[in-house]
């Protein structure tokens, strides 16, 4: 699923309603979800963050733009917070399977839709920007509300979409696309505020003013300070002590955690702080991180362990949060602190059942759940236990070669588990799509043109989610197949078992496939996946062959 984050910051933080009638307009667009709503009274202004799909994100932002120029005056706004418009600045950050080129293009289409529909207008920044100048919001910005009206008259600040005249209500607004900022503080063993500094000026991209041999600060020609860059890129930080914890902390923002990751930090921080006497104690979170984050830190400090990293989600987080220890200062809850979990289970209403409610589903007079569902279910379960012997076999006393190839076949096993449990709730949804495009209404002959077409439409998407099983069982069975050879021979009944349930998974899905295309009347598509699944069935069955010799073999010796 496409996720994309959305940070829009209204001129508005002392009116609730106000507040309160921007983001309503937000969640009134389906498919978005609002995480965070932080109003500031002395800046009065409220930073907004919502996420959804890009289409959902996209008009989210959009109607709370036009919200809020129907119910902010910038000409009788005041703050301590630098602004020109009523929404000041409207960010897209990608998040999960969506690249920068993406959100970039995304604001394109929402500032050109703001310029004219809205009539207010638009710079592009950061990432989106046209001109170098406008990369920078604090070059866009200045001036602020007040000299607007004079700046968008100007050539080299003409605006990238909507009028060169203020809307003088709405004022101006900036759109754009950046990477998504972590905030992260790390805590050290000490109340010295100034040892927290040093660190933090020794760590960040912009670094520390050089000195000369006397300490004084070494200036260039034209008067500038020179300065020493800091060890970590796309990184910003300062020290300071929080009562509250009582405790000195190297507070952080990084603003590209692909370059600087949190892991990353964390452990620069430490080095740092052992160089001065000082140590690490844990760290803290604030606000929302992405999945990526947190998995690339699990992994990290597993493969530091000497450990598979082929292991389930929440294991991997939880070595993530205790090796940098989030929950230090208080409880660290998945559920809330990661953005993807906010938005919703990865995985749908069946494959979070519990077995017994599943059976009991399946077992049902409905149609669905049927035997698309339970044949994904086969080649996951057969995808775990591949994972498992490969783990077992990791760290066994005359298996440290295969470390690096047990290793990788336990990460496309969870890679394999996670997708089939998907398959689960997609091939029953499937089955679903159908039935809503028969009760399509039939009076006319348009409409009648239109639902078959469109029965037709679902069946074969219902006819590629047990393909796509078909597939993927076959690569649970090439695991399978090397882990009986190469794994642990302790467990290599159950490589055997993993082998049997991508066989039973692969033909139960090929049943399914057949049977949908009997409604099919494309026959190019249907002669098309039914060569392609009975090749893959072919392929599955000297497969399983081969996987049986050797267990058995393995068994009797």
């Amino acid at each position: 699923m496409k996720i994309i984050e959305c940070v829009p910051n209204f001129s508005e933080g002392r009116d609730v309603a106000i507040i309160k009638q921007i983001t309503e307009a937000i969640e009134l667009v389906s498919n978005t979800h609002l995480l965070d709503v932080d109003p500031g009274a002395d800046t009065n202004r409220t930073v907004v963050t919502f996420v959804g799909d890009p289409e959902s994100v996209v008009e989210g932002a959009f109607q709370g733009i036009k919200k809020a120029s129907e119910i902010i005056d910038m000409r009788e706004h005041t703050g301590a917070h630098a602004r020109m418009g009523a929404t000041d600045v409207c960010p897209f950050v990608p998040v999960s399977n969506v690249t920068m080129d993406e959100c970039v293009e995304l604001s394109k289409v929402l500032a050109k839709r703001v310029g004219d529909e809205l009539g207010i207008s638009v710079y592009l920044y950061e990432n989106s920007a046209s001109q170098p100048e406008r990369v920078n919001l604090a070059n866009v910005r200045s001036g602020e509300y007040e000299m607007m009206s004079e700046k968008l008259k100007l050539d080299e600040w003409k605006p990238d979409n909507g009028p060169t005249e203020l809307h003088e209500r709405a004022g101006v607004t900036a759109i754009g696309a950046r990477e998504f900022l972590v905030a992260y503080n790390i805590n050290l063993n000490t109340k010295d505020k100034k040892i927290a500094t040093d660190i933090a000026l020794d760590i960040r991209e912009a670094g520390r003013a050089k000195r000369d041999a006397n300490k004084n600060i070494i200036r260039n020609a034209d008067g500038k300070m020179v300065k020493v860059p800091g060890s970590l890129k796309s990184t910003k930080a300062v020290g300071w002590f929080i009562d509250e914890y009582n405790v000195a902390q190297v507070s952080m923002n990084l603003t590209n955690f692909n370059i600087t990751p949190p892991h990353i930090a964390f452990e620069e921080v430490r080095e740092q702080a052992r160089k001065r006497g000082v140590r690490v104690t844990g760290s803290e979170l604030v606000g929302l991180i992405p999945l990526k984050a947190l998995l690339d830190a699990g992994k990290y400090y597993l493969q530091k362990q000497h450990r598979s990293c082929g292991i389930s989600e929440a294991d991997i987080i939880h070595i993530a949060i205790k090796s940098m220890g989030l929950d230090e200062l208080s409880e660290f809850d998945s559920l809330d602190k990661i953005v993807e979990y906010r938005v919703g289970n990865k995985f749908g209403e069946l494959a979070t059942m519990k077995l017994t409610d599943f059976n009991d589903e399946l077992s049902s007079e409905s149609p669905a759940p049927g035997g698309g569902s339970v044949s994904a279910l086969a080649g996951a379960l057969g995808a775990s236990l591949s994972a498992m012997v490969a783990n077992l076999t990791i760290g066994k006393k005359g298996f440290e070669s295969s470390f690096d190839a047990m290793n990788q076949l336990a990460l496309v096993g969870q890679k394999l588990k996670d997708s089939l449990l998907q398959l689960i709730d997609k091939d029953t949804d499937s089955f679903n799509f159908i039935l809503d495009a028969m009760r399509l209404p039939k009076k006319t002959d348009d409409q009648k043109s239109k639902r078959l077409q469109e029965i037709q439409n679902a069946t074969k998407e219902a006819t590629k989610i047990p393909f796509t099983v078909v597939e993927q069982c076959c690569e649970v069975m090439d695991l399978a197949l090397e882990t009986a050879s190469n794994g642990n021979p302790n467990s290599v009944s159950d490589a055997g078992v993993a082998g049997e349930m991508a066989s039973a998974g692969a033909r139960g899905a090929a049943l399914n496939v057949k049977i949908n295309t009997l409604d099919i009347t494309d026959l190019e598509f249907v002669k098309d996946i039914l060569n392609k699944t009975d090749i893959l069935i072919h392929e599955i069955e000297e497969k399983i062959i081969t996987l049986r010799k050797i267990v058995d073999e393995k068994l009797n010796n």
